[in-house]
């Protein structure tokens, strides 16, 4: 079959890309304003990317048309194919019809921690599973690459609850016949989708409607939208949570112990219903990667996979690109990227730096580009997120001509506010000021934590350089 994706250059276009190419399909695509590391990840795999949107690409002819969600009705490409009698469908749809089909589908969903639980959960499936499917929003940097196709009955795939797209206005997930599932949490999100917390949750009551009764769903026990909507479900039901120590553990059916920074390792015990059933050892640092690998165990245990191995595909994982990734050191300096743009993920990031790298200064440099970071919904919660930093750089928001002057997010507002506060705090209008600041006032052993959803000028790059 020749495929033709449009938007290919997206996390999971780019994947579904690989896996129906080694599927012996013919593929190719177009985007525009590419990237690395999916642009990159596409030219390893030679498959031909087209600059741009036109009518031409959809020659010759392909058998059929997979549409990322980044295409609009009014695209010109779109137009053309819908004028035409080409077959095409959504990336999530052909994503259950010509990938996952019948297989167990191992779903991670929540607002937050979807795509390094879901590398994680492929570390384990490795260990326990060989041949294992996958498709993460990210590169796993133990593989090089965010997917692989199946070579068994087993399929793991992040579960996003945003749109399939402008044909199909459903949450990604609802494609991928759930069967086992991690919800990590929810909190709002997507405010240019939905308008508030009621939508989100009506989104996630679908996915826990989809869990066959003979499925399981993990989900967080910490979190209270989490409970409420867990007892709609059919499957089995299994918490899990932070828990200070198994005496305190509640109800939860998975508690975490206390964690413990040994030999650069994060570890602590794991508590199946008051019983300890494991210690885990992570390379991964945080409350929130501590979560992320308690729920992968507890999906696990109750899968029935070996416990030892569980523990080995947790402590062997290394990570995924724009995950807490240290990409290297300048002047004593170290330099990590992330992918955090919701208020709630920034201040964690922060909190693992403070963890991983004790007693070192923490400068976060943060780009609000996500289509809810750019609008004035978080405004004062950014203030709360980035206040345990030393030392703050923000950018302007990312193109904000499509969202009404009122609702936009004010970094210079931020910076003020967290001025007030008494912290150090600096709004640059470009990344080649932000980087000249850093590098004059930047002191040995300082870390530089750059948070930021897209390209952010290739502002890694000159960091390092």
């Amino acid at each position: 079959m020749r495929v033709h994706m449009m938007g290919i250059c997206g996390t999971a276009m780019a994947s579904l890309a690989g896996i129906l190419q080694e599927q012996g399909h013919e593929v190719r695509g177009s985007d525009q304003n590419v990237y690395p590391p999916m642009s990159t990840q596409l030219e390893k795999l030679g498959i031909p990317l087209l600059e741009g949107y036109s009518p031409e690409h959809l020659q010759p002819r392909p058998d059929l048309v997979v549409v990322g969600n980044v295409i609009t009705r009014n695209n010109p490409e779109a137009q053309a194919l819908l004028e035409s009698d080409i077959a095409y469908t959504s990336l999530p749809k052909a994503l259950g019809e010509y990938v996952i089909q019948e297989r167990q589908s191992l779903v991670v969903a929540g607002t937050h921690g979807k795509t390094t639980t879901t590398a994680m959960l492929t570390s384990v499936a490795d260990q326990c599973v060989p041949g294992a499917g996958f498709l993460v929003g990210g590169i796993p940097l133990s593989q090089q690459r965010s997917f692989r196709p199946p070579q068994n009955d087993w399929f793991i795939i992040e579960g996003d609850e945003y749109d399939t797209a402008f044909f199909d206005k459903v949450p990604k997930f609802i494609h991928y016949r759930p069967k086992h599932v991690i919800l990590t949490g929810i909190e709002f999100d997507h405010a240019d989708i939905y308008s508030d917390i009621s939508q989100i949750k009506e989104a996630f009551c679908q996915l826990i409607d989809l869990i066959p009764e003979e499925g399981t769903l993990v989900a967080n026990g910490d979190d209270p939208l989490v409970r409420e909507l867990i007892g709609r479900a059919r499957c089995s039901v299994f918490t899990y949570g932070g828990s200070s120590s198994p005496g305190k553990q509640g109800d939860l059916d998975y508690a975490m112990g206390p964690r413990q920074n040994i030999n650069g390792r994060n570890q602590f015990s794991v508590f199946y219903r008051g019983q300890s059933v494991g210690d885990i050892a992570l390379k991964s640092f945080g409350l929130h990667n501590s979560m992320n690998a308690l729920a992968c165990f507890a999906l696990s245990h109750q899968l029935g996979w070996k416990r030892h191995q569980i523990l080995q595909g947790l402590a062997q994982f290394q990570g995924v690109k724009r995950r807490q990734e240290v990409l290297g050191s300048k002047g004593g300096q170290t330099i990590v990227e992330d992918f955090a743009h919701h208020p709630t993920a920034v201040r964690l990031t922060i909190e693992a730096m403070r963890e991983q790298f004790p007693g070192q200064r923490v400068i976060a440099v943060f780009e609000p580009r996500s289509a809810t970071s750019r609008r004035r919904v978080f405004q004062k919660d950014f203030v709360e997120a980035l206040k345990g930093a030393d030392v703050v750089y923000l950018s302007p928001p990312f193109d904000q001509s499509r969202i009404v002057e009122s609702d936009r997010f004010s970094s210079e507002e931020l910076v003020r506010d967290l001025v007030q506060m008494g912290r150090r705090a600096h709004f640059h209008p470009s990344v080649d000021s932000i980087v000249r600041q850093i590098r004059a006032e930047s002191q040995p052993q300082d870390v530089v934590l750059v948070m930021s959803n897209g390209g952010f000028d290739n502002i890694y790059a000159k960091l390092l350089s």
